[in-house]
């Protein structure tokens, strides 16, 4: 069984996003026989290019993809080299791994509130530093440039390039290398920059291309952040495809190529962008000079890196406070009483939102976490390799745009008569979860000393029972952590579930999303923090299960 595992998770991984594919190119070229596509054509295509906005909305996708995946990593990058190994790193590490669970779409909606012109923020500093007596006129949310979604974006992307930078830091020996380099005159931040980042990038580049992916093709966030005259690409494409008008499907799926080819698109751009750095920091690095730019250098780094955090944690703040608002007119910092009376009023529409969200999600997290077990434990018995080929493929539905392969999945699913189920969505689910769940599973797995299982079996213990007595009990806490965020990642998706369940499998994100078009904080809010408390208790739940685990075997846990 153990060695059919990897190929069945690979099934699992590629399979999918090459059917969708499929499904997607053939209606872009005019094959669609359920709706009367009996001949290739290039009449969608034709459509598409003669469609009002069309460049604006690519060039918006762009453009807000390229700038949030460069500002993201800029900041984490620059404080990783003005931080590590002080107090303050250590610090923003435990604040920023829980930010990590939180959805998009929770995070937009903290930040929607947070920097609106009827925001808190203006809240918070008027009238007496503005002279404000109402909202200004300011058009920040849903701006044309897309700056709003554009940060909105590159602040939610801080904490997992932050905790990627984190888990390749050890391949780097950061630490002795910096030394070596400020031995020799140079400052630490410069010595981090020449020393530690031509070895730390190459280990990080594939989880940038997969923000960069998700950035330029995002939906959920550019609905609540995003222009909507004309609105990014990855927004008009989900409209067309569920227009009445079925024509738009053929229009769709012709988009849903050009997303394709827009994304990758971004991805040479970014691979030029590196080789001009290189080019740039290869003279740089050989140069010998030295800088005395390193206090400024430090104190925008950890400044940058500090607002985002705060904005973030800030932003969630205030919705869980809307949620439970009763009247708080402009410009009040603080409502002016507290209520249950919107959770109440719409807790039987919550709970259902919630039964949905927990029935698909936890059975997700637990196939996605077995399988990943499977494979690791096929490798710890030398029956299977988890190769770096198959790590890297890990990244797969991750690199291509959402848009692009789950069109034709819905087609597919509509023609074999499996649409609008919840099994239907568990299934994409899985496809998204399982590259999470390896990523937090496979060095803590690997870390585990084979000695111990080596003993065990000198001592008559056969494979299985090494496994269950010895490795996963050592191994518990990273698993129980991996189990927590793939159900977290499970939560979070959002076009998943509202195309593979056509609108009618109804999860708190997809109910969030929703009503990210009307006036009603409040009720925006009450599904804001289910969004944001469903996957706080799943690792509050990983965490007792670990901690009753261990309370009378504190020494069998490994230091992860």
């Amino acid at each position: 069984m153990l060695k059919l595992a990897p190929s069945l998770t690979l099934l699992l991984l590629i399979g999918p996003v090459a059917a969708g594919l499929a499904g997607t190119i053939l209606p872009a070229f005019g094959y669609f026989p359920a709706l009367g596509g009996d001949r290739l054509s290039l009449s969608a295509f034709a459509s598409l290019l003669a469609t009002p906005g069309l460049w604006t909305s690519a060039r918006l996708s762009l453009t807000v993809g390229l700038g949030a995946t460069a500002g993201a990593l800029a900041i984490t990058v620059f404080f990783a080299a003005a931080a590590e190994g002080t107090p303050f790193f250590r610090r923003m590490r435990r604040l920023l791994s829980p930010l990590l669970s939180i959805p998009h779409a929770a995070a937009a909606f903290g930040l929607a509130f947070l920097v609106a012109p009827s925001g808190w923020i203006f809240r918070a500093v008027s009238p007496w530093a503005t002279g404000f007596g109402q909202p200004p006129d300011l058009l920040i949310v849903h701006d044309p440039s897309g700056l709003a979604m554009m940060f909105g974006l590159m602040a939610k992307e801080v904490p997992f390039l932050f905790l990627m930078i984190l888990a390749a830091l050890p391949q780097t020996e950061s630490t002795r290398s910096r030394r070596l380099a400020v031995s020799f005159g140079y400052r630490p931040v410069t010595a981090w920059l020449k020393v530690v980042l031509p070895r730390l990038y190459p280990q990080i580049r594939l989880p940038v291309f997969a923000v960069l992916t998700y950035a330029t093709s995002v939906v959920d966030v550019a609905l609540i952040l995003g222009p909507t005259t004309p609105a990014p690409l990855a927004v008009r494409l989900t409209h067309w495809m569920n227009d009445p008008d079925l024509s738009l499907r053929f229009v769709a799926s012709a988009g849903a190529i050009f997303q394709l080819g827009l994304s990758a698109a971004a991805i040479l751009c970014w691979l030029a962008l590196e080789r001009v750095i290189i080019i740039a920091g290869r003279t740089w690095t050989v140069s010998g000079r030295r800088t005395h730019a390193d206090q400024f250098a430090a104190m925008v780094a950890k400044s940058a890196m500090t607002i985002a955090a705060l904005a973030l944690a800030l932003g969630l703040v205030v919705v869980a406070l809307w949620s439970v608002a009763g009247s708080w007119r402009f410009p009040d910092a603080l409502p002016a009483s507290l209520t249950l009376k919107t959770w109440l009023r719409h807790l039987p529409d919550a709970a259902t939102a919630v039964g949905t969200t927990v029935f698909i999600g936890l059975p997700v997290a637990l196939v996605a976490t077995g399988l990943a077990l499977a494979c690791l434990e096929g490798e710890s018995r030398k029956v299977t390799v988890v190769s770096p080929r198959m790590l890297a493929l890990l990244y797969l539905p991750l690199l291509v745009p959402q848009v692009a392969f789950l069109f034709g999945l819905q087609v597919l699913l509509l023609w074999v008569g499996l649409e609008d189920t919840p099994g239907a969505v568990a299934a994409a689910h899985l496809t998204f979860v399982i590259p999470y769940v390896f990523l937090a599973l496979t060095e803590a797995w690997r870390s585990v000393d084979p000695r111990y299982g080596d003993v065990a079996t000198a001592l008559g213990a056969r494979p299985d029972r090494v496994f269950w007595r010895v490795r996963l009990p050592m191994a518990l806490r990273p698993v129980m952590t991996a189990l927590a965020l793939g159900f977290a990642v499970s939560v979070a998706q959002y076009l998943p579930t509202f195309l593979v369940g056509g609108g009618r499998v109804e999860t708190v994100t997809t109910e969030a999303v929703a009503l990210a078009s009307g006036g009603d904080r409040r009720l925006v809010g009450v599904f804001a923090v289910l969004q944001m408390t469903l996957p706080f208790f799943g690792f509050l739940i990983a965490g007792a299960v670990t901690s009753l685990a261990f309370r009378s075997r504190r020494d069998l846990k490994i230091s992860h």
